[in-house]
């Protein structure tokens, strides 16, 4: 990985409380840091001799958009020019489900028409990145 060619955002939906905000944000980090397996760096340990888990090498910056912006990112996603980009989403459905089986079964039934996106953590290339999220300000 090259971080200075790579850039990650993650799009979280500004209406949202700041509990499901910092949920929303949190389970996207994980999921993305699992499929991004060279965006963790590697453990650290302090003067003391105490070992500390790697953590991102780059930047996060979170930004606030509403659903409908969120929405057409997503779709814009699915576009050749950002078909090689990350993408970890979280919608309603999603945050509503108590178990991952339920979660599973639901999206099952649903269409994607009918999702409402909270959330978008991307990862890639940071001029396609910058295409799609560069005039989104950041969440204060």
């Amino acid at each position: 990985m090259h971080e200075k060619n790579q850039k990650c955002v993650i799009v979280i939906d500004e209406t949202l409380p700041i509990g499901i905000i910092a949920n929303a944000s949190a389970i996207l980090g994980i999921t993305l840091g699992a499929k991004v397996e060279e965006i963790v760096g590697d453990n650290v340990m302090d003067k003391t001799g105490n070992s500390h888990l790697g953590i991102i090498k780059i930047p996060i910056p979170i930004l606030k958009a509403t659903t409908e912006t969120i929405k057409a990112i997503h779709k814009k996603l699915y576009e050749h020019d950002f078909y090689d980009l990350t993408t970890v989403d979280f919608t309603d459905l999603a945050q509503s489900c108590k178990t991952y089986d339920e979660f599973i079964e639901r999206m099952n039934h649903t269409q994607e028409k009918d999702l409402k996106y909270i959330g978008l953590a991307i990862y890639g290339n940071k001029n396609k990145i910058n295409k799609l999220t560069g005039s989104i300000p950041l969440l204060r």
